[in-house]
């Protein structure tokens, strides 16, 4: 009834969770980008179908490829970092066997762990993410921030996904760093140009919204590193599409 798709890169460390989380699904899927750890052993002793595919920078596209290999009707997207619950497992199985809703897919709320608490103010308190939905109903687009876009009315799950992300200030750097660069090198195929005062206004804008508006500051030291991470990347985006039309322009002259 129910195929969980997994993308992984080298995720020996923390796989395990993940995948334990998900062994009430008929069918565990695991899109591995060419790890050099132990992920694909891990993911194979605990039971997963695991397909080796490089990323290539596209996250959409390594989605649709682990939705391709699916053979279920309900398809649920996990990452490497999150963890179903009891709770949200019970409710994703009453959704998928009723007879009476018709929604095409659902949301599913996400709730983040870092720096010792959970946090429930700011950007990374108020997430939801389309995660679980019929198979035919739609395709992951765009290669980086991805969205899973598709026909239908859309639902929203009760119970929330926990989130386990970079647990250290250098994985969230290294983090920032890589998505930062792909969405650049987005923005810019698909035209997009911003003013100069961009670079600096944007992150400033950010951070007071994540960390004032939406009350971030409630969550201590690690509502404030959060918000700086967010407005880090926010300026690196726009600091990087800088550097690519820069480089573009000194090329053809």
């Amino acid at each position: 009834m129910i195929s969980a798709v997994i993308l992984t890169h080298n995720d020996e460390a923390i796989i395990s969770r993940c995948l334990e989380s998900l062994g009430w699904c008929d069918e565990v899927i695991v899109v591995d980008d060419q790890s050099t750890d132990g992920t694909v052993i891990v993911a194979k002793k605990l039971g997963a179908k695991v397909y080796i595919h490089p990323l290539h920078d596209d996250f959409a596209a390594q989605r649709n490829f682990g939705l391709e290999k699916t053979k279920n009707n309900w398809v649920l997207f996990v990452d490497s970092d999150e963890v179903v619950t009891e709770a949200l497992k019970k409710e994703i199985l009453q959704k998928a066997d009723s007879k009476q809703q018709t929604a095409s897919g659902y949301f599913i709320k996400r709730k983040d762990y870092w720096g010792g608490r959970w946090l429930t103010h700011g950007e990374t308190g108020n997430v939801k993410l389309l995660r679980l939905a019929r198979k035919e109903s739609g395709k992951w687009v765009q290669p980086v921030h991805e969205e899973w876009k598709m026909q239908g009315d859309i639902g929203e799950l009760t119970h929330p996904l926990l989130h386990y992300p970079h647990q250290n200030v250098a994985q969230f750097l290294e983090e920032i760093n890589q998505y930062s660069g792909l969405y650049a090198q987005y923005l810019f195929e698909q035209g997009v140009r911003e003013p100069a005062w961009y670079i600096a206004g944007k992150p400033l804008a950010k951070f007071f919204v994540n960390y004032i508006w939406r009350l971030g500051f409630l969550d201590g030291t690690a509502g404030i590193v959060v918000a700086l991470m967010m407005s880090f990347h926010s300026f690196l985006v726009r600091a990087k599409l800088w550097q690519i039309y820069d480089v573009k322009k000194k090329n053809i002259l």
